[in-house]
């Protein structure tokens, strides 16, 4: 299995819908910064859900699309992933998967799938993957 480690650049959230303390509803965009089997960065759209008050489970659970530019063994281009993470008292756990065909440059045919786990501003991450 390949690793690295992904800090956030940036995060913009705006609440769509519902109040504080309320379920709710908000987008968030943030960029990243990869190293290691993927070194670039990347933009990643999250639409994230608040149970509000009382929700004893451990966090929102959350679904995403992000596309990454830059380069994974040495070979160069952008790919796009799809997100299911969860968000709580212990950071971030989250499976995604490599959107089928989203591969460009000498990254066209890219295919698999990732695990991101942490509660720091550095996140580790493992990365599963192919060229067909």
């Amino acid at each position: 299995m390949n690793t690295g480690t992904f800090t956030t650049s940036t995060w913009t959230e705006h609440v769509a819908s519902g109040g504080e303390g309320a379920p709710r509803y908000a987008h968030a965009r943030a960029t990243f910064a990869y190293t290691g089997v993927i070194d670039g960065t990347s933009t990643c759209d999250y639409l994230l859900y608040y149970p509000g008050e009382g929700f004893t489970d451990g966090g929102q659970a959350s679904p995403g699309i992000e596309r990454i530019e830059g380069t994974v063994a040495g070979r160069t281009g952008s790919f796009v992933v799809r997100h299911d993470v969860r968000y709580g008292a212990d950071g971030i756990d989250d499976t995604w998967a490599v959107v089928p065909g989203s591969g460009t440059g000498d990254l066209a045919g890219i295919t698999g799938h990732g695990t991101s786990k942490g509660d720091t501003a550095t996140i580790g991450y493992t990365f599963d993957y192919r060229f067909d």
